[in-house]
Parts: structure tokens; sequence; C-alpha cells
């Protein structure tokens, strides 16, 4: 155990005596004021230069990242460091990352309606064979002073990217086509893609099941009262959530709605790591994955 700084604490201590300190810790005077003349180790001085890093990388995620992500981000960054190192380090500056809470099942479902059955039987598996043929998507809801804002995405299953999302302050069956129309604008992908849901009344709709025809997109429901059927698009908000929304309040729905794309367009999407990626971003998952390819 290093003793020196109970010795320093005693000298600055009123009062203090560094020659009882060094008594009863069988210490040679002599031996702690040479250490404290040699300054800090080089241990010390390596802990106080990875400390800033580490805390600038927290600060660029705007608080939000662990330990794993932490030891993730330096990694990428040529500086390999244990995962406990990490940890003490960033403990020891006062950080934390963020937590999701638990999930809460919003899904109202119509009994009379017809349901697709569930293509994607939970395997909700990262691979690059199964970027832009499988995708998922849900509604959630943020409280704002002027009401409520629903938030509809659609995650493309094989890179976790948001490739579509829309806002509203209703839950018609207009916000999710919206987040449906904005995937396949921007993805454009063959005929035959999957669109994963739970059994929400507005995914199940003829209006829904008409315009995943149009666009050539298979519909695939989970089970009834099971959200693990649907834990991408759940763990998702529970992010988002987690990271944004529940971190301040929103006095408009248009203040609420600006930072979502911020949050999705320039941080989730494009520099957020994902432990399922191997602690890539959806984008550079992506883009690695075509450059194998």
């Amino acid at each position: 155990m290093n003793v020196y700084p109970f010795i320093e604490a005693e000298n600055a201590a009123e009062g203090g005596n560094v020659k009882r300190a060094c008594t009863l810790l069988k210490i040679s005077r002599a031996a702690y004021y040479a250490h404290r003349a040699a300054g800090p180790s080089a241990r010390a001085r390596q802990d106080t230069e990875l400390t800033e890093e580490i805390a600038a990388i927290h600060d660029e995620s705007n608080g939000t990242y662990g330990t794993p992500r932490v030891q993730a981000e330096l990694r990428n960054r040529g500086h390999r460091h244990s995962r406990k190192r990490v940890a003490r380090l960033l403990r020891a500056a006062g950080r934390a990352g963020r937590t999701p809470k638990r999930w809460r099942t919003t899904t109202v479902s119509d009994p009379a309606a017809s349901t697709p059955a569930d293509l994607i039987k939970r395997d909700f598996s990262c691979s690059t064979s199964d970027i832009n043929t499988r995708w998922c998507g849900d509604i959630t809801y943020i409280h704002t002073w002027e009401g409520w804002l629903y938030l509809a995405t659609v995650i493309d299953l094989g890179s976790r990217r948001v490739v579509g999302w829309a806002t509203a302050d209703h839950l018609r069956t207009g916000l999710i086509a919206d987040a449906l129309n904005n995937a396949v604008a921007q993805r454009r992908p063959e005929p035959g893609v999957i669109f994963h849901s739970d059994r929400g009344c507005q995914y199940t709709s003829a209006q829904f099941s008409a315009l995943a025809d149009e666009h050539g997109v298979r519909l695939s429901v989970g089970r009834k009262g099971q959200c693990w059927d649907n834990a991408v698009a759940e763990s998702f908000f529970a992010t988002i959530k987690a990271e944004l929304i529940d971190r301040r309040s929103w006095p408009t729905r248009a203040s609420a709605h600006k930072a979502i794309f911020n949050y999705i367009e320039g941080w989730y999407n494009t520099r957020r790591l994902h432990s399922s990626l191997g602690y890539l971003s959806p984008n550079t998952y992506e883009t690695t994955t075509r450059q194998v390819a």
C-alpha cells in the first residue's frame, strides 16, 4: 500500500507532524522527503493524462458513455487499457454512463384486425447480409409543455441504423406511414424487405398494409404481449430516453423534434458505438462491411 498520501495528509493538517506519521507508518523521514522531491510516479502521470482523455470522450458523448464504450473509443484512438483501469479513472473523475430504464409496453392492438406472421422470430443478429433486408419499428411518446409528441422509427436490423423516423402530435397511421416512406426514400430497398413491429392498431391497419404493398415491403408482427419480440426497437427507445429525452424538459414539440434530429442523425447513426456492432457506429459498420465485400 502507498503510505505517502497519509503522511502528506498529516503534514497538511493543522498541527501535523511528519516525524510522528513516519514513525507510526515505519517510514524513514529521508525516504519520505526523497519521495516528495521525486514528484508523481510515471504511473500517476499516465493516469492523469488518461483521465483527461477519458473525460474528453465522456464529454463528447454528452455524458452518456460508461466504461465499455469509453474503453472502446480509447481503443479506436489507438490506446489500449484494461476495463478495470478505465472504470477506476472514470469513477475517480466523478463520471458515469447513462443507464436505460425498464421498458413499458404501450401497444394498443385491434382485436378485429388481421395480423401478419412473425417473420423475425427474435432473430435480431447483426449481419452484412441483413442490411436493407430486415427492418423493425415502433412508436414512443415524449412529454412537452404543449402536449405529447410521438416518435415513430424504422431501424435496419443488419446495422442498427435508424433509416427512417417521423414525429407528430397524434397516433394516427399517418405517423408510421411517414416513417416508412422516409426509410424507403433513403434506402431504396429491393422488393421483399421485411418490416417488423408489434401488434399496435396502426401497424395492423388496412391503410398501412396498403402502403407496405405499394413499396414492396413484407409486414411482420410479434406475439401479443411479448415486448421482447420487438427488442431492438424497444432498446432504441430506452437508449434515446436515457441519453436525451429524460435529461431535460421540452417546452415545445419543435424543440423536441430538433433535438431528436440532432441525436439520430448527428450522434446515434454516425458516432455512437454499439456493442452489437463490435463497438462501431452504424455508419462505420456499414461502410466497413461494404469495403470488405
